[in-house]
């Protein structure tokens, strides 16, 4: 049955099939993709589950209300769930949907009875890709993603194999809402559990594709390594979308894992006669921990701003830029990087009164205005992250031409170009 909530911005599309008395076993897609994507597990996954699928907002006609966070996400499926009265269940989620499993493990422990990653990470890549992404979309709209998809998510000997299956695949992802595709780029840039995997305490399966170029068995064995009761089930033949690419494989272990691990709601449950090989379980190799902060200045009797100015930096200037300007400090420099961290960003550009929009089209105004223009390529740059498209950055250069002078203005506009030409153009 397909439901829409009325409360859709707290919730989330989805569709439940199995019997009304079994175990509830949630299971969620990747970025770019539908429930659909897991059709071929369900005559099996439903002979033993009430299966609860869902789709991401703005994806396959689900309501276009993006979310800012992983967080935010997994906040509306339990709001879903707890509409339908569903206390316990198992859950498996597929890449971004897998971050929301890992989310739900960590902070409501006691809701998840059993948990399955596929293709998933504790880091998804870098932030400035994630953020890349977005720029990429906000001015091309998802054609680029959509043409890069099948390439992403199958081998290429799936694709010329199922050309059917790959143009489902890209339809997705151009019927997908350009906007909650960017903020989930948006909550993946800033999602990052490695140093909490430790305290995912219930019984884990961490599924990938053996050729998955994604989030390959390099981020899958982070994820068991860590985790202290999991498991890595590596499916050849295999890329990102295992469970499309590989369904009667990944539907095994799925059966295998949630009738085995998840005794105390399954016992009834019968395991299958089916035995695919796991791994034996992983103890974690080390235990990260978290970054200390500096302490607050007394002085000042308020926090400390100089980890959010930090944090900011890195969100708007990206983490190439602040790793490259932080390796060219030194003992000379340290104390005037500080200050830029702890005041410009974190007093300035961390305060409420203005979006980060608006801020980079003052930022933006006042570097030309200035004649500082060796700032200008930076900050460019960071105003395609912070939401002004190509279009409206010409217009705000356009306007310091006429109160800035047109030298000035002239320069800026040769800067520019090359930036957003570097910032926007696909990956070939």
């Amino acid at each position: 049955m397909g439901h829409v909530s009325d409360t859709e911005t707290q919730t989330v599309k989805y569709q439940v099939d199995g019997p009304e008395d079994a175990p509830v076993l949630v299971i969620g897609p990747s970025l770019g993709t539908t429930w659909h994507m897991w059709d071929r597990q369900m005559a099996e996954l439903t002979q033993h589950w009430r299966v609860f699928r869902f789709d991401l907002p703005g994806h396959g006609g689900a309501p276009a209300h993006p979310a800012a966070s992983v967080g935010e996400l997994a906040g509306r499926l339990l709001a879903t769930l707890d509409g339908l009265g569903v206390q316990r269940f198992g859950y498996a989620g597929c890449s971004i949907a897998g971050a929301i499993g890992a989310e739900l493990a960590l902070r409501h422990p006691h809701r998840v009875a059993s948990l399955a990653l596929v293709a998933a990470s504790a880091r998804f890549g870098s932030a400035d890709e994630f953020r890349q992404r977005g720029v990429i979309v906000r001015t091309n709209g998802l054609e680029p993603m959509a043409r890069a998809a099948p390439e992403r998510w199958f081998t290429s000997g799936f694709a010329a194999a199922q050309p059917a299956i790959v143009e489902w695949a890209v339809q997705m992802v151009r019927t997908t809402d350009p906007g909650c595709y960017i903020a989930a780029c948006e909550a993946l840039a800033a999602f990052d559990i490695r140093g909490e995997l430790g305290r995912i305490g219930v019984p884990t399966l961490v599924l990938v594709g053996a050729e998955d170029q994604v989030t390959g068995p390099g981020d899958a064995r982070t994820l068991v390594a860590g985790i202290p009761d999991a498991r890595l089930a590596l499916v050849p033949g295999a890329s990102h979308l295992a469970p499309v690419e590989q369904p009667g494989a990944v539907t095994d272990l799925l059966l295998t894992h949630f009738s085995t691990a998840w005794q105390d709601t399954q016992a009834a449950i019968p395991a299958p006669s089916f035995a695919p090989r796991l791994s034996a379980p992983v103890l974690p190799v080390a235990e990260i921990t978290a970054a200390t902060a500096r302490p607050a200045d007394p002085s000042q009797g308020r926090t400390d701003p100089y980890p959010q100015g930090m944090r900011i930096r890195r969100e708007v200037l990206g983490d190439a830029h602040v790793d490259g300007v932080t390796a060219a400090s030194d003992g000379f420099t340290d104390d005037f990087q500080e200050l830029v961290t702890r005041y410009a960003w974190g007093e300035v550009w961390g305060r409420e009164g203005l979006d980060r929009r608006t801020r980079s089209t003052v930022t933006l105004t006042a570097l030309v205005a200035s004649g500082h223009l060796e700032s200008l390529a930076a900050h460019v740059s960071a105003a395609l992250r912070n939401g002004l498209t190509p279009v409206e950055i010409r217009e705000v250069l356009l306007q310091t031409a006429v109160y800035c002078g047109i030298p000035a203005a002239s320069a800026a506009f040769t800067i520019a170009q090359s930036v957003i030409q570097a910032e926007t153009t696909p990956p070939a």
